[in-house]
């Protein structure tokens, strides 16, 4: 017990270290733990520490793919449905086959089926890696939307694959219209079970007025999907999708503010943590990974994971493009609703296909008697270190070279939904102001606030073009923060001369937290 502790705090150790590392020398932090993992693993007399693929599949999976739908745009992914799928499906059939026949050639010993199945547990690039990669990058919200449309979905595809793959496997036969049909029915079970749950999870929220306890309901959500779908043998990763797109529709109408000011944080720092510590794991698996393979030629081995490595970077590559402009060229209808794409951002898309953790888990859990099982999890285990290290590490620069920079969309939708808000609001203003129960010095009052708000949002149009300028940032808001700064400063000088307590100093450091906040990302909006 006393050693399990040990290990438990010292991953959260690793994570810390290895996360300000990250920052400090700007390397995405899912390839900085992966790599740490690896050099720990490597230091002798430590326990070894395996990763149990029904801890990922139920303890961690869920409570990473939900918060990712949670906070999706259901417009934007709707909007990009037709690219998630191309990708999220065809792409994973196509990685599938290829490299399963490329890992029979390369590898004698591995049965067609076998080589199939390793095909299908590489196929699905990682939701939180590209998260944790494109969105410090600085890259056009589409390419986002649709890298994280498809790492959300991916995953039940390549595990349905895996499934089949394995079946014929064990049983020695294969039907291709039985399989198709029955990844219909997984998939459409999946979906399904998710819009109950997430119906359910919202209608328990709705009478709920306690914070903690709609954060705990919003939890158990993932769970109670994919513990549910797995015992109905759907799939758990389209039901826990749908009930977190499901929830995060519905959010606005069933959480007030207090809840939302904490569900957010609670929601980043559980995916952080676990983020950390299965990346950290996939490192520290490497000891065990080569033990199963006493005997073998490790150069010849290093030698076919990075050629199926190369394969699945280059399948990658080669399908993109085609599935981006065939469609556009074959349908004069879609070209004019969705014109053809730079070829800059469709590389990007093509590039940012790092693998992670789903991947291992489902190489683990292959059956211990499945001939082949060691040299998949090697392979396995390859690809996953070349795609996070060479993609990942060698993203930034591309984006540079390709001169691919983010959009202002989100802002500009911000800016002009603020707008409308303020304006609403003024108009209710002015019907209110015709009530003789209002004293009129208030509405006067809370009228210039308004019209402060609807003129610094106007103003912030200028703020943008000046910046896209190369010019600083605005004079006012560095005025606000430099007040706000002031503001902390007395606040905490009358807690230290004990005119204060530290309730009171918390109280009045929320609020100035909350505008500093608000100062941070974007027009000040009260």
């Amino acid at each position: 017990m006393e050693q399990q502790i040990d290990v438990l705090l010292g991953l959260l150790v690793a994570i810390a270290a290895l996360a300000l590392l990250a920052r400090r020398i700007k390397v995405p932090y899912p390839i900085l733990f992966v790599i740490g993992g690896l050099v720990v693993a490597l230091i002798p007399g430590l326990p070894s520490l395996r990763l149990q693929p029904e801890l990922v599949f139920y303890l961690f999976l869920p409570p990473l793919i939900f918060p990712s739908a949670l906070f999706t745009s259901w417009r934007d992914f709707h909007a990009n449905l037709r690219p998630i799928l191309l990708l999220a499906i065809g792409l994973v059939l196509f990685t599938t086959v290829v490299v399963g026949w490329l890992a029979h050639y390369l590898v004698l010993d591995l049965p067609l089926a076998a080589a199939f199945a390793l095909g299908a547990i590489v196929s699905p690039p990682d939701a939180v890696a590209a998260t944790a990669i494109t969105q410090r990058l600085g890259v056009p919200r589409r390419i986002v939307t649709v890298l994280e449309g498809e790492s959300l979905v991916n995953d039940a595809s390549a595990l349905v694959a895996l499934k089949f793959a394995v079946a014929a496997m064990v049983s020695g036969a294969f039907s291709l219209p039985a399989a198709c049909l029955s990844f219909v029915l997984v998939s459409v079970g999946g979906v399904a079970l998710g819009l109950a749950i997430g119906w359910v999870s919202v209608q328990i929220q709705k009478w709920i007025d306690d914070p903690p306890v709609q954060i705990i309901v919003s939890l158990l959500t993932p769970f109670a999907a994919y513990l549910g779908a797995e015992r109905m043998e759907v799939s758990g990763v389209l039901a826990v999708v749908t009930a977190g797109l499901y929830v995060g529709w519905r959010s606005p109408e069933i959480a007030d503010a207090k809840t939302r000011l904490q569900a957010y944080p609670f929601w980043e720092m559980v995916v952080y943590l676990l983020n950390g510590t299965v990346f950290i794991l996939i490192g520290l698996q490497l000891p065990e990974v080569l033990h199963e393979l006493k005997g073998e030629s490790i150069t010849r081995l290093c030698g076919q994971g990075a050629l199926i490595s190369l394969a699945v970077i280059v399948v990658r590559i080669i399908w993109v493009f085609p599935a981006t402009y065939l469609p556009r060229l074959l349908s004069p209808k879609l070209r004019q609703r969705d014109p053809f794409p730079g070829w800059r951002n469709v590389t990007i898309v093509a590039w940012t296909g790092m693998r992670g953790v789903v991947s291992l888990a489902a190489a683990l859990g292959l059956p211990s008697t499945m001939p082949g099982r060691n040299h998949i999890i090697f392979f396995t285990f390859c690809v996953i270190l070349a795609t996070l290290v060479v993609q990942g590490l060698t993203l930034p620069f591309l984006i540079h070279w390709l001169d691919v920079r983010a959009d202002d969309a989100a802002e500009r939708e911000e800016r002009q939904a603020r707008l409308e808000a303020n304006r609403a609001a003024m108009a209710r203003l002015e019907e209110l102001a015709r009530e003789d129960s209002i004293p009129a010095e208030m509405v006067q009052r809370l009228r210039a606030e308004y019209e402060d708000r609807i003129r610094e949002l106007k103003d912030c149009q200028l703020e943008t073009n000046l910046r896209d300028q190369g010019f600083t940032a605005s004079p006012f808001r560095r005025l606000q923060s430099e007040a706000l700064k002031v503001e902390r400063q007395a606040i905490l000088g009358l807690r230290n001369q004990r005119v204060i307590n530290d309730e009171v100093m918390r109280r009045i450091e929320h609020d100035l937290d909350l505008a500093e906040a608000r100062l941070h990302l974007g027009p000040q909006a009260h």
